[in-house]
């Protein structure tokens, strides 16, 4: 095994390689989220995923969300290799290329109403390409900045990059939101959404510019010396001494929990704000938006704070505190982002009684009437509660529904105070949602902030690209990727809209448990 240079880079130097690394990690996220942000709004679903359901389509929209995280596990192995092999630098050139090609390339695909099937198909290629990218990037930043980071600055450093993917999360936002501004809604509806994706190329121009002036990481420089080089890092991942249980330590511990975490943070928040608070679109991103950036400090303060106490002290206490305050976080936010729904769901809650009820989100048409009362308020975001009964009802307040059809349905609710006009938060309850969103940002910093050092630190340097990129992809790529599709097919199947947070509690126990036995303190002493 080599030992790691110890001397510390010129100021210059670090501040190029920081800026260069997170920036391009803004962008390379950019790219990737802008797809989610616009499946948010419903833009994704309708251009390239037609099913004349709503409920499918999202999910539809949110699975295409998903293949690009489930093929990120992929990326990793492949660029690890690539990064262990030939260097950090030029393999996250590679990826950064690849990744605005692909987002490009999503910008420039027919809609589904003007090429049929090959339109979905094209994009889950596409967002097939863009999980390779992404798979490779992360860990190809977060190993070059740690490996220039000088000692005991490792944690603050690299929470630069932490900070970069929620950057990127933001930077969707606002061009989004620009992008918005400049045109009409008819002409943003037919076409404009196209113009974010498109975007790209610009993002990726600047990336590579400012890579191409790196030099390769010192630590690699010096295997590559001392002919420390590995044949196959991948296979060596898997059979050093010891790696396998901190890979999965890696994978179940930190990837898995970290991942939920934040996604809960940022695109649950947002489509709880659209979606099943009816806050308006812009208004909702907006909100969102500036959010997640008054939120970026608490990376950048938990990585300094890791340099100081460690990185698993932050880490397990970020779990415990999500455990506890997950779903009044969430309440509060519900609470202010529409006050009439919220009061309307506590005085004159939905009850539908039926013989089976047994409702399919996935189904285009139900197969009972029960079902497609179910439906019907889940399409419209309305929590409701079932029961057993001979005959098919629907109470509201206490109060019988003769009419159960979807005008009728429609009448009753707005009778009973269910307001489905999208609203905009008056100027206090905005302060609240803020508050709301900047604690569960905490929650995501205190465990995501120091996870880059830590991941760094946990892995020899000959098999550190390829070790930390499996684990992590894995863990974000699966237990993150899918929340979105998992959680809202939770909410759209019991009716509760707050249910979907229960993926998020049970990873993070599952996080909790294997961080408290198998993390051993890795920050160098």
């Amino acid at each position: 095994m080599i030992t790691e240079p110890t001397a510390e880079p010129s100021a210059g130097e670090i501040r190029l390689v920081i800026t260069a690394s997170a920036l391009g990690t803004v962008f390379e996220w950019y790219d990737f989220f802008i797809y989610g942000t616009l499946a948010a709004s419903g833009i994704i679903g309708r251009a390239f995923f037609p099913a004349g359901n709503e409920v499918v389509q999202a999910l539809l929209a949110w699975a295409g969300f998903a293949v690009g995280f489930g093929f990120r596990p992929l990326g990793a192995a492949l660029f690890g290799y690539l990064g262990d092999r030939l260097g950090r630098k030029y393999t996250f050139l590679v990826t950064i290329t690849l990744m605005g090609v692909a987002t490009a390339g999503v910008g420039l695909v027919p809609s589904a109403a003007a090429i049929g099937f090959a339109a979905p198909i094209l994009v889950l290629l596409l967002r097939i390409a863009q999980g390779l990218a992404l798979g490779g990037e992360y860990g190809g930043a977060a190993v070059y900045v740690a490996e220039h980071s000088p000692p005991g600055r490792a944690g603050f450093y690299t929470s630069f990059i932490q900070a970069g993917v929620a950057g990127g999360f933001i930077l969707s936002l606002a061009v989004v939101l620009g992008v918005k501004a400049l045109m009409p809604a008819d002409t943003w509806a037919e076409w404009g959404w196209r113009v974010p994706f498109l975007f790209s190329v610009v993002l990726l121009a600047i990336s590579l510019w400012m890579r191409l002036k790196l030099s390769e990481s010192p630590v690699f420089k010096a295997m590559r010396a001392e002919g420390e080089i590995v044949k196959n890092p991948v296979v060596a991942s898997f059979t050093y001494p010891g790696n396998l249980k901190r890979m999965l330590v890696a994978l179940f511990g930190i990837a898995a929990g970290l991942t939920v975490i934040w996604y809960t943070s940022m695109f649950s928040v947002l489509s709880f704000l659209q979606t099943t608070m009816r806050v308006e679109e812009t208004t909702a991103q907006m909100i969102a938006g500036f959010g997640a950036l008054i939120g970026v400090g608490w990376f950048l303060l938990f990585g300094h704070v890791s340099d100081k106490v460690g990185r698993k002290p932050p880490i397990v206490a970020g779990y415990v505190l999500t455990l506890v305050f997950l779903f009044p976080i969430f309440w509060l936010i519900g609470g202010a982002a529409n006050p009439g729904l919220a009061q309307a769901a506590r005085a004159a809650p939905v009850m539908v009684r039926g013989p089976t009820c047994a409702y399919s989100p996935f189904a285009t048409k139900q197969t009972d009437s029960c079902a497609q009362i179910l439906d019907q308020l889940s399409k419209k975001g309305i929590a409701y509660t079932k029961a057993a009964a001979p005959d098919v009802t629907v109470t509201i307040g206490g109060r019988l529904v003769a009419d159960t059809s979807p005008a009728g349905l429609d009448v009753a609710l707005m009778a009973a105070g269910y307001d489905l006009t999208p609203v905009r938060p008056a100027a206090r309850d905005i302060l609240i949602i803020l508050l709301g969103i900047l604690a569960i940002t905490g929650l995501s910093g205190i465990t995501y902030g120091p996870v880059a050092a830590l991941l760094s630190e946990m892995f020899p340097p000959e098999i550190r690209y390829s070790s930390l990129s499996i684990p992590y992809h894995l863990g974000t790529g699966y237990f993150g990727g899918f929340l979105p599709f998992i959680s809202q097919y939770i909410v759209a199947k019991t009716g509760d809209p707050y249910s979907g947070l229960w993926y998020t509690w049970g990873v993070t126990l599952m996080a909790l448990l294997v961080t408290v036995w198998g993390l051993r303190e890795t920050r160098p002493r």
